[in-house]
């Protein structure tokens, strides 16, 4: 390992093991513009045309005062093909791509082994200050042949999995049906909430599989669950539910009728592949927020400039995990608005933010539903 490539490493794993969410602003943003201007520098020499790009910027970002002042990339830029690239292709373990309609490319990005250990231990530092660290029984609203292929996880996949260090015994509760269709698993789900209805459980489900094989077929069967203390996490698939009119009310209100417990106790978090390791969940009071190795920044469409609070514009997401990729500061295709620069009444420092929707006729993007490819062979 090269000397400037172990300084990063270094500084990336200091920011891992700070307060997930509670270091002072200040503080955070200079620990992370310190990492973020070091791994510009090494993607620079990495890649020489992403070199001439930062080169091109207008502002030297080895001597910038500001995360904002950073240059970004668009989040098109990762539908290159081949993906943007920071080390030796046989050095990548895994490429994950977002999910896309027919006809449109989808975003890719490459993983070697350090990025993708990192990408895990950031999501399980998130997950681990929204849920605690204590284990619980898990209920997997999907089928067990999603982790068929580890080696080739997609988003529902490796969502399942950041989630298993967290249970002391984990139930898949829809199955395969005829014709390739996916159906409630009685028997395993009944089992599951007679055995541990009254504990504190864990369930986790992509967006519109909880909605579209959970939560109707167990409405149309009129089966009601008891289980009070569940938390139930969710992710993806907003795209599909909007369609058919499923607003976020209706989500919640109909996955606690089936469930038996509070609409509080129910979760949507954010992520996408470009800035994959960084998961971005509701606190209690709606708001999402930017871990102590990652930033958000919500620009105005028009001069992209930091919006005041109460602004809304274009989401910009920043992340030290990455060193196989350039994906440290991408601008999404996604108007959020911030709330608080800091004072978050969920005690989490630093910005409160909440994502409001997609830009108007821009390419529908898979937020996050990844799936795995293998990596082409290098030439």
């Amino acid at each position: 390992m090269s000397e400037p490539l172990a300084k990063l490493h270094g500084q990336i794993d200091r920011l891992l093991a700070a307060g997930t969410f509670s270091l002072e602003p200040d503080e955070h943003h200079a620990m992370l513009l310190a990492v973020l201007r070091e791994a510009l520098a090494y993607a620079a020499d990495q890649n020489p045309r992403l070199k001439n790009y930062l080169d091109a910027w207008p502002i030297d970002y080895r001597t910038a005062g500001s995360i904002a002042d950073l240059p970004f990339l668009p989040a098109a830029a990762f539908k290159a093909d081949p993906p943007l690239m920071l080390v030796h292709p046989a050095s990548i373990i895994r490429t994950l791509a977002s999910s896309a309609t027919t006809g449109q490319t989808p975003s890719r990005v490459v993983l070697d082994a350090d990025t993708s250990k990192r990408m895990v231990k950031g999501v399980t530092s998130i997950l681990r200050d929204f849920i605690g660290p204590k284990r619980r029984p898990y209920l997997i609203i999907d089928t067990p042949e999603t982790l068929a292929a580890p080696a080739e996880l997609g988003a529902r996949g490796a969502a399942i999995q950041g989630l298993r260090p967290f249970a002391t015994e984990v139930v898949f509760c829809l199955k395969g049906g005829p014709g390739g269709n996916i159906e409630i698993d009685e028997r395993a789900l009944l089992d599951f909430a007679e055995r541990f209805g009254h504990e504190e459980l864990l369930v986790y489900g992509f967006t519109y599989v909880v909605w579209q094989h959970f939560v109707l077929p167990l409405r149309a069967k009129g089966i009601r669950l008891k289980m009070p203390h569940v938390r139930l996490l969710h992710s993806g698939g907003w795209k599909r539910l909007q369609d058919q009119a499923v607003t976020r009310t209706t989500f919640d209100s109909g996955v606690a009728e089936v469930l038996g417990c509070d609409e509080a106790r129910i979760a949507d978090f954010y992520g996408m592949v470009e800035n994959v390791g960084v998961i971005y969940p509701d606190c209690d009071y709606g708001n999402k927020h930017a871990p102590a190795f990652a930033a958000v920044i919500v620009r105005d469409p028009l001069t992209l400039r930091p919006v005041a609070p109460g602004g809304h514009g274009l989401v910009q997401v920043c992340s030290a995990l990455p060193t196989s990729f350039p994906g440290h500061l991408v601008l999404t295709n996604d108007i959020g608005e911030v709330i608080r620069y800091d004072g978050c009444p969920c005690g989490r420092r630093g910005i409160s933010f909440r994502f409001v929707k997609r830009v108007p006729k821009v390419e529908v993007r898979g937020c996050g539903n990844i799936e795995t490819v293998r990596e082409r062979p290098a030439a």
